[in-house]
């Protein structure tokens, strides 16, 4: 991420068919070409979660993105919900194993 842009979190819920489909790894690679720290990972109720740092446009496209999802999901919303950043994640992970 450019030095000089304030950095902002943002927490994504992602629902439709977005478990089992590579999403995970979708929104990884995605965050990583866009110089994007946090996490993202499944929850139970079956939505992905995508917590984000970044400066307000770079998390903007990484929106757009999510919104659209590999091929094989379908997105049906993005809920955002603004955050802390948390320093921890200075990098974009997957957590969680399944």
């Amino acid at each position: 991420m450019r030095s000089g842009k304030q950095r902002i979190a943002k927490k994504y819920r992602i629902s439709g068919i977005v478990q089992g489909v590579g999403f995970r790894y979708f929104a990884e690679r995605v965050a990583n070409r866009l110089g994007v720290g946090g996490y993202v990972r499944n929850c139970s109720d079956g939505t992905v979660e995508v917590y984000a740092i970044g400066d307000a446009t770079t998390l903007d496209s990484l929106k757009l993105q999510l919104a659209e999802g590999p091929r094989s999901a379908r997105v049906m919303s993005v809920d955002e919900s603004d955050e802390p950043v948390n320093e921890r994640y200075g990098m974009f992970m997957i957590e969680g194993g399944w």
